[in-house]
């Protein structure tokens, strides 16, 4: 195996170096190239770097792109989706719009209805009322008229006996009633209405 007699001579060079390290030991040692365990270091380095690159490549780097990809069409997926539904909630809203000035306009008009409707009762409740008050005011200065009437009716009877009795007793005897009936009536007539 001569890959393996390599990494021999190499790690005895190494531990070699590492012994005679003190004799180099003027400045930072990582940067002194003339040093052979700088040398082996950089190489080492260098190789375990290509093969860590190696295996990150072909095994982790893969699943981890895979992985990447599938986030960022998921991502792409739900940004979609929000614009689809916010799309939706503004067409919801531009639905609700319409609906609420529809509403409005149809409750404008109901209400509208119902206050002509209200106007027209009321209008027709005061026509009925003024007739049905006429009436009864018709019917009432028919009773007083006829209330007058039936006073004025007893007036003449009262006024003739107390102009009979009064007469009587002035003048101390009887009085004809024929006569104080005519001059009762005669007074009445003369009287405005």
């Amino acid at each position: 195996m001569p890959g393996l007699n390599a990494v021999r001579t190499l790690a005895v060079s190494a531990v070699a170096v590492v012994a005679a390290a003190p004799a180099f030991a003027s400045g930072m040692p990582q940067l002194q190239f003339n040093n052979p365990l700088t040398t082996g270091q950089l190489f080492w380095g260098a190789v375990v770097f290509l093969l860590l690159y190696l295996t990150l490549s072909r095994s982790a780097l893969p699943r981890v792109a895979s992985v990447l990809d599938e986030r960022r069409r998921r991502i792409e997926g739900d940004l979609d989706a929000a614009k689809a539904a916010r799309t939706e909630a503004d067409q919801a809203i531009d639905a609700l719009r319409r609906a609420r000035r529809e509403a409005a306009a149809e409750s404008a008009a109901i209400v509208e209805t119902v206050v002509r409707e209200a106007r027209d009762r009321a209008a027709a409740a005061a026509h009925e009322t003024n007739a049905r008050l006429e009436a009864e005011i018709a019917r009432a200065e028919a009773g007083v008229a006829a209330a007058r009437q039936a006073a004025m009716g007893s007036l003449r009877a009262v006024a003739t006996e107390t102009a009979q009795l009064l007469v009587g007793r002035l003048a101390g005897g009887a009085v004809d009633r024929a006569l104080v009936e005519a001059k009762v009536d005669g007074v009445l007539a003369a009287r405005p209405a």
